[in-house]
Formats: C-alpha cells, structure tokens, sequence
C-alpha cells in the first residue's frame, strides 16, 4: 500500500503600532507601524492553545503504525506580508491581494520512504473561509519553497515555505495540516 504523507508548518507574524507624542504641540502626532516576525521555539505536542489547536512552532507527532511509519510535524512561522524578495502580486482570480507564507518542516522519524507536498496545508478563517496553496512553485515565489512529492527517507526532514495570495485585510486564525484519511492537524495564528 502506498501511503503519501506531506507535513505543514507555519509562520508567525506580529505587527505592532506605536505613536509618537508631541511635546504639548498642535501638530498631529505621525503614526510608526513596526513589523516583526516571531519565530516561536519548538516545543512538544502537549503545547495546546484553545480547543486542541496548537501553539505555533509545537511539533506534532503523526503515527500510522499499519505501515509503519512515524513523522512529526511542524507549523514553524506564518509570515503576512512576506517580507522577502516580492513575487509578482497576486493575480485577481486567485484571491487575495498580498503573499503570505508558512515555513513547515516534517520529518520521516522512522519506516519506509515517504511523499512531502504542500497540498495538505491550509489557512482557516474565523468566518470559516479557508486558502490553499496555489501549486505555485519556481519562478520568483518565496524561497526556500517546500518541496512538491519529494520523497524523504527514515531520519530525514523536509523544510520550507509555502505561500499564500491572501487578503491583506484580514488574518487567519489556524493553520491546519489534512492529508487524506487523517485527522486535521491545527496551529494557532496569533492575531496582531
């Protein structure tokens, strides 16, 4: 039986506003915004935010004892608005109107070679909207891009970014890993 397991990690992103104050004059106080990536430290599955979801950065243990095979996955960061080398801004059709992008690991701990994809990552919404990845890869796109069916060998990981054209009005809420047959896997977004 073949088993296909791809893995989602995420990306983190915290903007901050602060204003200026004047000293006692009239003159409007200017607005500075600051924005920051925050890359949260690896922890263990049992580092739970609200309802099971995940604090981002926690890796996730995945076993498929049938087929032996045993991985972990990891949300690392979610990042709104890419702050590297811009691609090409999101075409009309595709939804949003900025890239954002989450970096994933998932590691092959132990068993037979298995398949990564970006296919099985996804934004969640509050509203209940959800984005996912494009199939996008090449080309000026964030890099380093997470692989598209790479295989990974037992004691090996795959690392990487996947993006996202997303409305630069809102923020999702979770990342959720769902590859078929499986329970979702979720990480918290931090809202900024």
């Amino acid at each position: 039986m073949h088993t296909r397991t791809a893995a989602l990690t995420g990306t983190l992103l915290i903007v901050a506003s602060a204003t200026a104050c004047s000293g006692g004059s009239a003159k409007p106080s200017p607005t500075v915004t600051v924005t920051s990536t925050v890359t949260a430290s690896p922890g263990t599955e049992k580092a739970k935010a609200d309802n099971g979801v995940l604090k981002m950065g926690t890796k996730k243990n995945v076993d498929d004892d049938a087929n032996k095979v045993h991985i972990t996955v990891q949300a690392v960061e979610y990042q709104q608005p890419y702050k590297g080398p811009k691609p090409q801004k999101p075409e009309d059709f595709q939804g949003g109107d900025i890239w954002a992008t989450i970096n994933i690991k998932v590691c092959n701990i132990s068993g037979p070679d298995i398949n990564v994809s970006p296919t099985p990552w996804s934004l969640a919404y509050e509203d209940g909207t959800s984005i996912e990845p494009t199939g996008l890869s090449g080309g000026d796109m964030p890099k380093p891009e997470f692989p598209m069916d790479k295989p990974v060998k037992s004691g090996r990981c795959a690392a990487g970014l996947v993006a996202y054209p997303v409305p630069s009005s809102k923020q999702p809420e979770r990342i959720v890993y769902a590859p078929d047959g499986t329970d979702p896997i979720e990480w918290a977004v931090t809202k900024s």
